[in-house]
């Protein structure tokens, strides 16, 4: 029979060891801070989303890939419910490529 303690201690031991199989960074994944953040890693192709039924006075806003810098790699976003601003439209979110790499321009209301 196997004491508490020592059951707890290789679960704990078995999720170690899984984190540190599933860490593998990318050697493209190059990263710059400075204004924005730059990334070597190209997003992957958009998630297809069931589009739920209008909501009055909402606006669906699609999922997108965000980068994550902990995990060093892009993760999905799901789509949302957003409440409209009457006489705005909602502009989504794109990642951008250029010489620095590839930069996320956040999405927003426009006229």
């Amino acid at each position: 029979m196997i004491s508490m303690t020592r059951k707890l201690a290789l679960v704990a031991g078995i999720g170690l060891a899984l984190a540190s199989v599933s860490y593998i960074p990318s050697a493209a994944a190059q990263v710059s801070v400075g204004v924005g953040v730059n990334i070597g890693v190209a997003p992957p192709a958009p998630r297809y989303e069931v589009v739920p039924p209008p909501r009055a006075g909402y606006v669906w806003v699609p999922g997108y890939w965000q980068w994550n810098p902990g995990w060093h790699r892009h993760v999905w976003v799901p789509g949302t419910w957003m409440v409209a601003r009457p006489g705005w439209r909602w502009h989504q979110g794109v990642w951008v490529q250029g010489r620095g790499g590839w930069r996320w321009r956040d999405g927003y209301w426009g006229r």
